[in-house]
């Protein structure tokens, strides 16, 4: 018997709930607030401590293991802990992770007695804190009287899990190892049901539309997760036939060897002949969509709000009407058995593609002596991808590479599109490999901007025995940045990469570093990495204008973009109205 189940208090009612919810690690920073937190958490022998070496990749990690996992936690201090931790949580909430974040907080008298406390701004404000993380989580609780703990809890947890967001709980330092009054067994619902009015309808609705039209199309989108409804959005695809292309953030949610995959629809930055096929569609249904600059390639989708049906985790939205309460999953499930096949727009997509010549296989021989460059770290990287393989990849020209990678069935993709937080992928690895332990082989592209501002969490990879291998792109700034907007400031100190690995060892870890300037050398040091035991870092030297075309072309559309002067309401209104002809649906 554990010993949570003996004497059940606040710390180790936390742990069983985590535990119930598939969690089996939670990250963390230790401070003075949490500290008789931990201790209680420590006492369930079936969740796992991992100390980190900040707050920021805490949450970071917390992100990538969300990812594999459903959920994830992380436990912090008052203020200085959870403060640090804010643009972590944000970027969750923006991608739809539940993140359960648990916080020690200070005596449950200081606030009655007005005191002024350490880790604190100098203010007499206890709900600080709380009341930044509501702007950025589901639900975020204060438990400062024992008799509030479980309805708190309760309600903190059933929103993780039902909203698919993160939330905040904070628990007095003096009541973390206080038994619980009423702790009953929690029942937490994973979806809600589906107003059965307003699925009949949405179904019927939708499938007239889809029915009826000539050349119909599917779109995978990044909150097909977050609804939990992959597998019906699969089924819907197979059974109708219609041409299905994924959006940018939804890569490896839907399998690219599927029959009537047409590859990714991101506006102008499209797959070829994505683009062409999808808008001369008379009737494209969007799952779980999230339209922004980014994944329009700057507003450059071009749709007509007529002609597009919008299925969020929670309702259904045509041109004419919108219909609530309708849960994603039972939609498409309900859908397919009304749908008529129709591969029209399939057919039109293959015709496109006949004299389109398949991408060029990595020959080492040939290129063995020259220069590494984008395009061959990309072959190469393609060639080590199998089912075993789980790709994660930063934001920057990072991900415009990952998605020219073709992934074979059960290979697994990552990356933050919403937020887009630079930095976010080497936290996000810790937690990511961590989840996926013997499963899959993490494989990180992140560039060496990024690798600056979360460099710490490849010590905690290491600490723990993990085994990615991270391909560190050194061009010598932030191209992503330079090509939205050239300046000084964009400049980076270089670091010796590969060498900072045996510093994060010291004398026990089996980290393993290498730089690379050549394709044979890059050839030769994946060998290496694949065989090594432990967390492998390749660090390939790239010249710094080395990037692609949609890098280019995203960061003259977001310059632009940036840059509008401001329109007067009274002189803007019709240029305004014209430019929502064809957007409305995707601002």
């Amino acid at each position: 018997m554990r010993e949570s189940d003996a004497s059940p208090n606040i710390g180790t009612y936390l742990a069983d709930l985590l535990e119930s919810i598939g969690v089996e690690h939670y990250f963390t920073v230790p401070g003075d607030y949490n500290l008789v937190l931990l201790d209680q958490l420590l006492k369930n022998d079936r969740l796992k401590m991992i100390g980190c070496c900040n707050e920021l990749n805490a949450g970071y990690a917390a992100d990538g293991y969300a990812r594999v996992k459903g959920a994830a936690a992380v436990v912090v201090t008052f203020t200085v802990g959870g403060l640090s931790l804010v643009n972590a949580i944000a970027g969750a909430y923006a991608e739809d992770l539940p993140v359960i974040v648990i916080s020690g907080g200070p005596n449950s008298n200081d606030k009655a007695q007005h005191h002024l406390l350490h880790h604190s701004t100098a203010e007499y404000d206890f709900d600080q804190v709380s009341r930044i993380f509501k702007e950025i989580t589901a639900e975020a609780v204060v438990i400062r009287h024992i008799e509030d703990a479980h309805r708190l809890i309760s309600l903190a947890f059933e929103a993780a899990i039902l909203k698919r967001k993160p939330v905040y709980i904070e628990v007095a330092c003096n009541l973390a190892n206080v038994p619980i009054p009423q702790s009953v067994p929690l029942r937490i619902e994973r979806r809600f049901e589906s107003n059965p009015e307003a699925l009949e309808a949405a179904v019927e609705a939708v499938a007239n539309r889809l029915n009826q039209a000539a050349k119909p199309a599917l779109v995978a989108g990044v909150r097909l997760r977050a609804a939990m409804a992959t597998a019906a959005f699969h089924t819907l695809s197979n059974l109708s036939g219609y041409a299905t292309a994924i959006a940018p953030n939804a890569k490896g949610m839907f399998p690219e060897d599927a029959p009537h995959f047409i590859g990714c629809y991101w506006g102008a930055a499209s797959s070829p002949g994505c683009a062409e096929i999808m808008e001369s569609c008379d009737a494209y249904l969007f799952a779980g969509p999230i339209f922004n600059d980014y994944t329009t390639a700057g507003w450059s989708c071009n749709l007509d709000r007529a002609k597009l049906i919008e299925v969020q985790p929670d309702r259904v939205v045509l041109a004419e009407a919108e219909y609530a309460q309708v849960n994603m999953q039972e939609f498409f499930i309900t859908l397919s058995a009304k749908i008529q096949p129709n591969d029209a727009a399939f057919q039109a997509f293959k015709q496109t593609q006949s004299d389109a010549e398949p991408p060029e296989a990595f020959k080492e021989d040939v290129k063995v002596d020259m220069s590494l460059s984008n395009q061959a770290i990309h072959e190469q990287v393609q060639a080590m991808l199998n089912a075993d393989s789980a790709l994660l990849v930063e934001t920057g020209d990072s991900r415009f590479n990952g998605q020219k990678l073709m992934l074979p069935p059960g290979c697994l993709y990552e990356f933050q599109m919403q937020y887009g937080s630079i930095g976010w992928s080497v936290g996000a690895l810790l937690g990511y490999a961590l989840a996926l332990g013997d499963n899959k082989r993490a494989i990180a592209l992140i560039g060496d901007g990024p690798f600056q501002l979360t460099a710490q969490a490849v010590s905690t990879m290491i600490r723990y025995g993990l085994n990615p291998i991270i391909f560190l792109i050194n061009n010598g700034g932030y191209t992503i940045e330079v090509e939205i907007h050239e300046g000084p400031y964009n400049n980076i100190q270089n670091w010796d990469y590969a060498g900072l690995i045996n510093i994060f060892n010291s004398s026990e870890g089996k980290g393993w570093g290498q730089r690379v300037t050549t394709v044979g050398e890059l050839s030769e040091a994946i060998r290496k990495a694949e065989s090594h035991s432990g967390l492998a870092l390749i660090e390939c030297v790239i010249d710094r204008d080395d990037c692609t075309q949609e890098l280019l072309d995203l960061g003259s559309r977001v310059a632009a973009a940036n840059s509008r002067h401001s329109i007067a309401l009274a002189v803007g209104a019709a240029e305004l109205a014209g430019n929502f002809k064809h957007h409305k649906a995707l601002q």
